[in-house]
């Protein structure tokens, strides 16, 4: 294959400018971030929004009866509180149907849900927050809430431990907000010994979330085989009311070989 030089970059690509003094596109920016606050909060007004964006109430007027017009959000009946819209749904279901990830590994998520009869999950560091990817519902009545789009702080989950542990000290200290929120009473939220977790995370080859996301929840995570460092995670969460010594093993053993089996670059 020949390589390519500087003259086979077409006219259109070269008169592009540099990224590095590139600045948002101010009215794009808002938008997007309007979407974002709607999905983290679930239901907002616009004063809500006004307040928490700082986005002045004639642009944010316009931006949301645009995205209302195109279906990205919803308004109630009194014409005051938002809500993402259905247009958004189908962007994001687009988005995990077409995930190669998602895809290789559903095959191992059905596996696991089968052997162990508890919720399975698939989740992706994305920053310092872990994303549920896909999931695979326990069939007991007692069981974990969760769904796909999920945002979840990686320092107090399985998922996000066993992923930050494929990491060296500074790169997780770079990661991680200023301030470690908990989540429950259990949550890990000195960084000095969440640093000291993540070397056990290391050694064991496999996390623990215990009862550190959900108050009675227990949760095992292992990094799935990648590239240098691993961005995706398969995890199982158990109430402990169902866990004993034996099941524990159980349970991390099931995890662990099927992961194993597992091809570089999931």
């Amino acid at each position: 294959m020949n390589p390519v030089r500087p003259t086979d970059i077409s006219n259109e690509e070269a008169d592009l400018p540099d990224d590095a003094g590139f600045m948002p596109v101010k009215s794009a920016d808002r938008t997007l971030d309007v979407l974002e606050e709607l999905a983290q909060a679930g239901h907002l007004t616009r004063s809500d929004l006004t307040r928490r964006l700082k986005i002045p109430k004639s642009s944010l007027h316009g931006i949301l009866r645009t995205l209302e017009l195109r279906g990205w959000v919803e308004v109630d009946p009194g014409g005051s509180t938002y809500q993402l819209g259905v247009r958004s749904l189908v962007v994001g279901a687009s988005f995990v149907d077409e995930d190669l990830v998602v895809a290789r590994t559903a095959s191992v998520l059905d596996a696991l849900a089968a052997a162990t009869g508890e919720t399975v999950h698939l989740g992706r560091l994305q920053g310092s927050e872990i994303v549920y990817m896909a999931k695979r519902e326990s069939v007991h009545p007692l069981r974990m809430f969760s769904a796909v789009g999920r945002r979840l702080p990686a320092h107090a989950t399985a998922l996000g431990k066993a992923l930050l542990a494929q990491r060296g000290d500074d790169e997780v200290r770079a990661i991680l907000p200023d301030v470690l929120v908990p989540l429950t009473p259990r949550t890990v939220c000195d960084p000095k010994v969440l640093i000291e977790r993540l070397a056990d995370v290391r050694e064991l080859g496999y996390a623990i979330d215990n009862e550190e996301a959900t108050v009675g929840l227990r949760c095992f995570g292992i990094a799935l085989p990648s590239k240098s460092p691993a961005i995706n995670a398969i995890s199982i969460s158990v109430p402990v009311a169902r866990l004993d010594a034996e099941s524990e093993a159980r349970v991390i053993a099931e995890l662990i070989a099927a992961v194993d089996g597992q091809p570089s670059g999931s």
